[in-house]
């Protein structure tokens, strides 16, 4: 059995390493900074490592799919992220993918 569980928990990372950036992208129509990120996709049972959200949210960025802006009124300087044109435009493109995905591996399991 501890076989077993050593593969699932290696299957289980994979695959949900997979619909990380889906999650994050659903979450920053309105601006996040990095923490709130982490605790709203926790809450909504997404668990990310915040070592693993920032590198994220860089490349992200680099890739034109956010903007980011510093708020330095409180005291401690914040970035926040939001979704950019390109990047909701890419985000309704990747729903529509997941949505046929789900689909098809849905029928897929259900005739076994």
């Amino acid at each position: 059995m501890t076989e077993v569980n050593e593969v699932l928990g290696g299957l289980l990372q994979e695959l949900r390493r997979g619909t990380l950036i889906i999650s994050v992208l659903s979450q920053l129509s309105e601006p996040q900074y990095g923490y709130s990120l982490v605790t709203m996709l926790e809450s909504k049972g997404i668990t990310i490592d915040p070592g693993t959200l920032y590198p994220l949210l860089r490349r992200l960025e680099k890739q034109g799919l956010l903007q980011s802006e510093w708020d330095t009124q409180e005291t401690r300087p914040r970035k926040y992220y939001l979704l950019s044109p390109l990047g909701t435009e890419v985000y309704d493109q990747l729903c529509k993918e997941w949505r046929a995905m789900v689909a098809s591996m849905d029928q897929m399991i259900r005739s076994e």
